[in-house]
């Protein structure tokens, strides 16, 4: 059985697949957690590992981070069975929400996107999802 928020199994962390353009960071979080925690590790790796920006597409420029105040918005598959090509709907959680009453299990895939805090009403995930190309054996 996976271990979720309803399934803990003797260990208050879990890890998240947080997902934006072409990246996929996998962060370590515990239960108790609030999406203000997430956010702010999630920001300090970004400037740490992506310098320049993120990459929305393959060979693609990367875009700068924004910078000064940012407000971080989470999104979830919208097909229940983990289909990322079927889209993402905006994870409806507050700054102070935990993980655990977020209800999300180990190794979830979340969308995520930066905006400016004043425009923080609709937003649209950019998320790559990768596509396995068929191949002929006999052209190898």
């Amino acid at each position: 059985m996976p271990r979720t928020t309803n399934n803990p199994v003797d260990d208050p962390r879990i890890t998240l697949r947080l997902k934006c353009g072409i990246h996929t960071i996998f962060l370590f979080v515990m239960l108790d957690w609030t999406f203000a925690k997430v956010s702010e590790e999630l920001l300090q790796i970004l400037h740490d590992r992506y310098p320049n920006g993120l990459t929305f597409s393959v060979g693609a420029e990367p875009i700068p981070l924004p910078e000064g105040d940012v407000k971080v918005v989470y999104g979830i598959p919208r097909n229940p069975n983990g289909d990322l090509s079927h889209g993402w709907k905006r994870l409806k959680v507050e700054d102070d929400d935990t993980i655990e009453s977020s209800k999300l299990a180990d190794v979830s895939a979340v969308a995520f996107a930066l905006l400016d805090p004043e425009l923080a009403g609709n937003v649209t995930f950019d998320i790559t999802v990768p596509q396995l190309e068929e191949y002929d054996e006999e052209e190898y």
